[in-house]
């Protein structure tokens, strides 16, 4: 019984880390290059200045999701138009992405880290 409990508390933990916010969509990098290429999004790297600096998707825009001025830049774009956010892992594009819904975008798409799996 404690087995059964233990499996199903596992699945439960991992299937919530993986369940994703209405409105954001994690790709992979296959899909996002299709995305970002296909559809008319902002793209946005919310990497550091040097990091973006040191290379980037042509395009994006520079926005350091840890600096203090993230939403400030971010309310500059449309909230109507999709926004496809990417970083190097894809933790702090997912951060990025939590952010950028709760200021009331409504198509974000992020990128599941950038090296080919």
């Amino acid at each position: 019984m404690k087995a059964l409990f233990s499996l199903f508390l596992f699945i439960a933990l991992t299937s919530c880390v993986q369940a994703q916010s209405p409105g954001i969509i994690t790709q992979d990098v296959a899909t996002f290059k299709k995305t970002i290429q296909a559809k008319k999004v902002q793209l946005v790297d919310v990497r550091t200045p040097a990091e973006f600096s040191a290379g980037s998707i042509e395009g994006a825009q520079n926005m350091d999701v840890k600096n203090a001025e993230f939403k400030t830049m971010a309310a500059k774009l449309d909230k109507k138009r999709p926004v496809a956010v990417y970083c190097l892992s894809g933790i702090r594009s997912a951060r990025a992405a939590n952010q950028l819904k709760e200021m009331g975008f409504k198509k974000i798409y992020n990128l599941d880290g950038i090296s080919e799996k």
